[in-house]
């Protein structure tokens, strides 16, 4: 098996493969067409020169693997980062656990999926768009949440990503409370993130976010998706309760060489 970086020639090969499951290589797809100069990858192909696994190393930070043990096993060698974000199918955790030497936060997904007609959109709240003036609320909403993960969210990043969101919110007494975004592609749109504040959970607030971004994904596209922490499950009740199904298992972890 031998690993090759992405060219012209091998193009097609990329798009063949990628094409036959998007949920799985959404973020391979979509990087590479929108913001194709921060974004690398590799394919290791076998002796029948068949692709046995992709790496993406996106902005030089998040790296996402994709293939057979042995293919990712080789692909995990060639990262050459101080510090990164990875990415496999859950079956390949030891060979990142074993492959780094610092491993920092990390957890387990699920990669759930909704296709089109089989959505149960449930929306019982009246909800708002945020703007670039929520951006504040809205990273201390994701820093609360999730500190582990969003423990650096920012309201500059968030006022720079909102020309790029679909965002819904919930707004008490002119408080943001809860939000959901998601990003759009002709292939599938995806849901990220999603979080209320603690002392408004369980009124079915992401609920109604929720069900509103797939209303508005499905009325572009034919797949929405979602990553979901395996451990949360009162958001994988919200997300099974609007239609999404879980397909694929995933392990993240942040390292250091």
């Amino acid at each position: 098996m031998r690993v090759f970086p992405l060219n012209s020639s091998l193009e097609p090969v990329f798009w063949e493969h990628v094409n036959r499951d998007v949920p799985s290589y959404y973020h391979f797809i979509v990087d590479l067409k929108h913001d194709r100069s921060s974004t690398k990858i590799w394919l290791a192909l076998d002796e029948q020169e068949k692709t046995s696994g992709l790496m993406m190393v996106y902005r030089n930070m998040i790296v996402t693997l994709r293939g057979s043990s042995d293919a990712v096993k080789l692909l995990l060698e060639k990262i050459d980062l101080e510090k990164a974000e990875i990415q496999v199918p859950i079956e390949h955790k030891d060979l990142v656990i074993n492959r780094f030497k610092k491993i920092g936060y990390s957890t387990e997904l699920i990669l759930m999926v909704l296709r089109k007609g089989e959505e149960k959109v449930q929306i019982k709240h009246p909800l708002v768009r945020p703007t670039v003036d929520d951006a504040e609320e809205m990273a201390a909403l994701m820093r609360s949440g999730d500190p582990d993960w969003w423990g650096d969210a920012s309201a500059e990043r968030i006022a720079k990503r909102l020309d790029n969101w679909l965002c819904l919110g919930v707004k008490v007494d002119g408080k943001l409370v809860s939000f959901a975004a998601a990003t759009l592609d002709e292939v599938g749109g995806i849901i990220a993130p999603v979080v209320t504040d603690a002392g408004y959970r369980n009124r079915g607030y992401a609920t109604s976010t929720v069900s509103s971004l797939v209303e508005r994904i499905l009325q572009k596209t034919e797949l929405a998706l979602i990553f979901a922490k395996k451990s949360n499950q009162s958001a994988n009740r919200v997300y099974t309760k609007v239609g999404f199904k879980p397909y694929k298992e995933f392990f993240v972890a942040r390292v250091a060489s």
